[in-house]
């Protein structure tokens, strides 16, 4: 079902607004994505040429104008999904067009680059935040999001597409079981344990069945492991005392037994709340309440 989302462009810190618009533009326009090209689209302005058109269109803004641009926004994209086998890719990009034109009300220059890559068919429209004249500038306004989103539902039902149904907060479906978050310390607890079933000659040779489970090893003081997941080193001593290299080295000299198999995690349950509807007065009264609570006691 057709999704749209409107996202601000701003201009990165210490690059120009042309390297910027070119760098967004050039992932739109990917041959790879658009099959070489073939679903790409504009309005008011050449594609090959776009990041350079929108930002001359700004250097005669501020020659019309006098007035510098507030905020860092240089351009906007309209990120429009449809749902797989529902489409095909020229009836997207005319879509995307005509969505486009009438968002803007054919006052911006735009492209539309229809990307065929994932499975579900999807459009790029990317829109210069400066007007064909020169002498105005889009502002993102309250709500706009939902306009395009109402817009865009719109153009998707005159064609005959499926749009995503409306549903009230209360119907919504609430998400009550969440994936357990997986400790990196017990992943690599419980690789350790493996190494040392593989019964190691020593220290060394531990390390080097851990890099062999995919493991960079940083020797030094105190030696750490990073696996290909994590993104900082993790010292064996921050693993527990078990875990420690003076006592992994006493387990593989068989002076020290190994650790423990790392339990299976278990769902918590949550605790039920007990509630107590009916009100004590008089205990109430015994620890201090006033006139007042006994009357408000009575209303409830």
């Amino acid at each position: 079902m057709a999704a749209t989302k409107l996202i601000a462009m701003h201009q990165n810190k210490g690059r120009s607004v042309m390297r910027c618009l070119k760098d967004r533009t050039d992932y739109a326009m990917n041959g790879e994505k658009t099959d070489e090209g073939k679903y790409i689209s504009s309005y008011q302005c050449n594609p090959e040429l776009v990041d350079l058109e929108f930002a001359q269109a700004k250097k005669e803004y501020l020659h019309k104008t006098w007035r510098q641009p507030k905020g860092d926004v240089i351009a906007y994209q309209i990120r429009q999904s449809f749902k797989p086998g529902e489409i095909t890719p020229e009836e997207a990009n005319e879509v995307g067009y005509e969505t486009g034109m009438r968002f803007t009300k054919g006052k911006h220059a735009f492209i539309v680059a229809t990307h065929v890559d994932r499975a579900h068919i999807h459009n790029h429209i990317i829109f210069n935040s400066t007007n064909l004249e020169c002498d105005r500038k889009f502002r993102d306004f309250w709500f706009s999001g939902i306009a395009l989103q109402r817009l865009s539902d719109i153009i998707c039902l005159e064609h005959g597409l499926s749009v995503i149904p409306k549903v009230k907060p209360s119907e919504r479906q609430r998400r009550t079981k969440y994936p357990e978050r997986v400790s990196m310390r017990d992943v690599i607890r419980e690789d350790i344990l493996k190494c040392l079933d593989q019964k190691p000659a020593d220290f060394e040779e531990l390390l080097k069945f851990l890099q062999a489970e995919g493991y960079e090893i940083k020797r030094g003081k105190h030696t750490a492991v990073c696996g290909k997941e994590q993104k900082r080193f993790i010292r064996f001593r921050s693993l527990g005392e078990d875990f420690t290299e003076e006592n992994l080295k006493k387990v593989i000299a068989g002076e020290k037994e190994p650790p423990e198999k790392i339990p299976e995690r278990k769902e918590a349950k949550p605790e039920k709340r007990k509630f107590d509807l009916v009100v004590d007065i008089q205990e109430k009264m015994a620890q201090g309440k006033n006139g007042g609570y006994v009357q408000w006691a009575k209303k409830i």
